[in-house]
């Protein structure tokens, strides 16, 4: 297993090579104010990302590394198809993406508009994940996992070597987590170099592949159910190398449900100024548990991106709770 010193090292590497591609995005307080002069709540905001998500950062980093010429395939449930696509663009490697039947239409729009080539199939992203590498196996292409790939994960790891740079200290860091390559990379980048700072990951109840595999210490089957968090379902690969990385970075897990998925939406809506995805706002909705056991401390919330469904969002946020 790769430790998370040598990850630090390649998102340091993955750095220098993605900088000219990609928007360091900013680091922002909270609009609301604390009753603690000492508690500070930020965000970094990865949904101003060139691509609306942090996902073009792992995709960018994987596709600057890759030297032949030949066919590449990877699957997504929308932002990673967004990064790669525009990866896949922006050097000119020729890219196929398996996507769910399930795709946010907004996010398949923005895929389709990079001129890939796009298939559908399955009803979550991990039958759509082991499509795409059968796929591979039959047809010949190289496939590229969202998440289960060491180039991949230094490349997410690039917002960390920002969020060093940008804040003086770090006391804890909130990270949504689906297939483990954000906060792998991240938690990474903080254990080499801010030991102290404490990585929180947050888990979706409807689909919690890497949390109860974490329980486990080993990879297991669960259940997915529909979540605002989208972007965070499915399952995670069997040899996957997030699952021991995520175990030795990850201080504390917090799982949240729709409602608090649902609050932190509108709090990020009508308090923060910010429409982001339900991915985003599960985070937040994480830090929201735990408030009051890091009062007086300096906090960071991953905002992870901001493509989403319009209905479903808006929905959410105008519903009466």
């Amino acid at each position: 297993m790769e430790s998370y010193f040598e990850t630090a090292a390649r998102a340091v590497h993955a750095r220098r090579r993605i900088r000219n591609h990609i928007y360091q995005t900013p680091l922002v307080p909270s609009r609301i104010p604390s009753s603690d002069a000492n508690t500070r709540l930020l965000f970094k905001l990865e949904n101003f990302q060139t691509t609306g998500s942090f996902k073009l950062r792992g995709a960018m980093s994987k596709f600057s590394m890759h030297r032949d010429h030949g066919r590449l395939i990877t699957a997504s449930s929308g932002n990673h198809g967004i990064g790669a696509a525009f990866a896949s663009q922006a050097l000119g490697k020729p890219l196929t993406i398996v996507v769910p039947e399930t795709v946010v239409p907004e996010k398949l729009e923005k895929i389709k508009s990079y001129g890939i080539d796009v298939i559908l199939h399955g009803s979550e992203t991990g039958l759509a994940e082991q499509h795409a590498q059968e796929l591979a196996k039959s047809e010949g292409y190289t496939y590229i996992s969202p998440y289960n790939d060491p180039d991949i994960i230094a490349g997410q790891g690039t917002i960390g070597l920002e969020i060093l740079e940008q804040c003086e200290k770090v006391d804890n860091i909130f990270v949504s987590m689906g297939g483990g390559g954000l906060i792998s990379g991240i938690g990474a980048c903080f254990k080499a170099f801010s030991p102290r700072t404490k990585v929180y990951g947050v888990s979706a109840t409807n689909s919690k592949a890497l949390a109860e595999s974490m329980v486990a210490g080993r990879v297991v089957d669960t259940v997915h159910l529909d979540t605002l968090a989208d972007a965070v379902v499915g399952g995670i690969d069997v040899d996957t190398i997030t699952l021991p990385l995520a175990m030795s970075v990850i201080d504390r897990v917090i799982e949240c449900d729709e409602m608090e998925i649902r609050l932190a939406l509108k709090e990020l809506a009508f308090k923060e100024n910010m429409v982001v995805e339900g991915s985003a706002a599960l985070a937040l909705a994480g830090f929201r548990k735990v408030a009051d056991g890091v009062a007086g401390e300096t906090s960071v919330v991953i905002i992870c991106g901001g493509n989403f469904n319009s209905d479903i969002i808006m929905n959410a946020i105008s519903s009466h709770d």
